[in-house]
């Protein structure tokens, strides 16, 4: 990038402020809220009132904007009264809580003016707009309630990107083309992976046999990696009394996003939104002995959590969470040894979906908010010291430390994807955790007969199977690892001279444990290889009159092409199948 990131901030705030100058200019009774910049451009929240405003109009007002722009030589910066600010802004509900909110942190209150324009602002601009804010673009329209709150007005959110050369800003929309192109939203779609039902409510997925088997896939080989290192199956309820949440913390700081429910009795339950206080009752049901730990619980299982309508999106934020949960109850002294165990699982898994290796980042609490934590900052101290030191001892210094990115309960090893657009994705997370050993007085007799404190780890793989399968979905553009494919084998017969042999591979193919399809349309042979392509089925076997002759396929591959003619056996050596 040309310029440093501070620069291209301030470049795309100012432009979040010609894009509210031209708004205005075409919707003079239009209220103004919020401008910011974001990682990836910028946007603006507008009032509309009854007027509808959609990516059609987008045209229109980026014209607006180079018109306006040509007569922004500046910035200029003035402090006002509050009574001032008040005046201004007397129409406009939005501006004067913001301006109530400047007032009551005790902050000057500053307007900006750029040509005509006049808006409530902190600062963080380009010192000419003429000569910088030429490479820009507006990109959609959408919803967005004041203050992300949806109690609060909808409001019409104009997002756009801006950058300081032609050349980045073509690199960057060539790039969200193809994130277009890689919706997991679209591709399930196409893949008929799974849907959604206005009848059964947003956030709530249906899987498709298809989609259903891809997930039992996924988590068949996490399991398959667990029970390999010593973890047994356990199994809970979706609902719980609030008594186990207000036990582990979980009531006070999450109540408000949980689905609840009232008995008949007047019994008050909750939707599970997490497992790890149901599992510490398990652990807790019978008085462990030092000899038996560790205890390696894993469960997949859905969680609920009640997400607002406006953050919901595809398979990345839902409201029904299918979590490849898993808790291990150690000693202290068994502590390092468990979490890299957990490490070589991530490792494998991550590797076997295609990720190749992953960044790592120690996440640690706020100390400027430790109100929001549970335990002493001496305990949050040596925990995540005890974590640096586990991190280091497997990679050296090559990872990152994000402060107020820690559960509530401890800090967490994260884990970090990069995807085949090099968006980066926080993935598997493995987190220590010695407050709810605590809160439950979880303890195991050790060699002198006393009860000693044990701790707990938490460790989800893939963390939630939607957002996993909608980012694998994403990186492959649905061209998913052979072992991964609903379909792994197509068979297309030329003619239905060739179905009776292509009866014989299928079943030959399936006796062998691969997924496989025979296509048996009177369609001519281009129209099922598209087909097959469409689907990304990874392998086309075609049959032909010699190679029924020959007891042998004509093999083709989504992305190779053409293989050659081999016999099943050939082909059933060149892939991974199963994991």
């Amino acid at each position: 990038m040309s310029k440093n990131l501070s620069e291209l901030k301030k470049l795309r705030h100012s432009a979040a402020h010609l894009l509210a100058a031209a708004v205005l200019e075409l919707y003079p009774k239009a209220k103004l809220t919020i401008g910011p910049a974001t990682e990836e451009g910028f946007y603006y929240d507008f009032d509309f009132g009854q007027v509808k405003v959609s990516d059609k109009d987008l045209p229109k007002i980026e014209k607006k904007m180079r018109q306006l722009v040509k007569s922004w030589t500046g910035f200029k910066r003035q402090e006002v009264t509050e009574k001032k600010a008040r005046d201004y802004f007397k129409d406009n509900p939005y501006k004067l809580e913001l301006i109530d909110e400047i007032i009551q942190a005790g902050e000057p209150i500053s307007f900006y003016r750029s040509g005509e324009f006049v808006d409530l602002c902190r600062g963080g601009h380009v010192e000419s707009p003429t000569k910088s804010l030429k490479h820009f673009k507006l990109l959609k329209v959408a919803g967005a309630y004041w203050r992300g709150d949806e109690k609060n007005q909808m409001l019409t959110r104009i997002y756009g990107t801006a950058f300081f050369s032609q050349d980045e800003l073509d690199e960057y929309l060539t790039y969200l083309e193809e994130a277009k192109k890689r919706d997991h939203k679209k591709l399930g779609k196409e893949l008929d992976l799974f849907t959604f039902s206005p009848l059964v409510g947003a956030g709530l997925p249906l899987w498709t046999p298809k989609g259903t088997l891809l997930r039992n896939l996924l988590d068949d080989y996490v399991w398959k990696l667990r029970k390999e290192r010593g973890y047994q199956k356990v199994t809970i309820p979706h609902i719980t009394k609030k008594d186990l949440y207000e036990t582990s913390g979980h009531w006070s700081k999450f109540k408000d996003d949980l689905f609840r429910i009232t008995t008949r009795e007047g019994h008050e339950f909750a939707m599970k939104p997490m497992n790890c206080p149901h599992h510490t009752q398990i652990y807790a049901h019978v008085q462990r002995s030092y000899r038996d730990l560790p205890q390696r619980y894993a469960e997949t299982t859905m969680v609920y959590r009640d997400e607002q309508s406006g953050e919901l999106n595809g398979l990345s934020r839902v409201r029904s969470i299918t979590q490849d949960d898993a808790h291990v109850f150690c000693r202290e002294s068994q502590l390092e040894k468990e979490m890299l165990k957990i490490w070589d699982i991530i490792e494998n898994f991550y590797d076997a979906c295609g990720f190749g290796k992953l960044k790592v980042r120690l996440s640690l609490h706020a100390p400027e908010q430790f109100e929001k934590y549970l335990g002493t900052k001496e305990q949050w101290q040596q925990a995540e010291e005890q974590l640096r030191r586990l991190i280091q001892s497997r990679v050296g210094d090559d990872f990152e430390e994000a402060k107020g990115e820690a559960a509530f309960y401890g800090p967490k090893i994260d884990f970090i994807a990069k995807d085949s657009l090099g968006r980066k994705w926080q993935v598997a997370t493995i987190q220590a955790d010695r407050n709810m050993p605590e809160r439950f007085d979880l303890t195991c007799i050790n060699e002198q007969g006393e009860k000693e404190r044990i701790v707990m780890i938490h460790a989800a793989i893939m963390g939630s199977i939607e957002r996993f399968v909608s980012v694998l979905l994403e990186h492959h553009a649905g061209k998913l690892p052979t072992w991964l494919a609903p379909v792994q084998v197509k068979v297309l017969p030329i003619s239905d001279k060739q179905l009776e042999y292509a009866r014989e591979v299928v079943n030959k193919l399936t006796q062998a444990g691969v997924r496989v399809k025979l296509d048996k349309r009177s369609e001519r042979l281009p129209a099922k290889i598209r087909d097959a392509q469409l689907e990304k089925v990874p392998y086309m076997l075609i049959i032909g009159g010699r190679e029924a002759e020959a007891q042998k396929v004509a093999v083709r591959h989504r992305d190779k092409g053409d293989l050659g003619v081999m016999t099943v056996g050939e082909l059933i050596k060149l892939d991974e199948w199963v994991k």
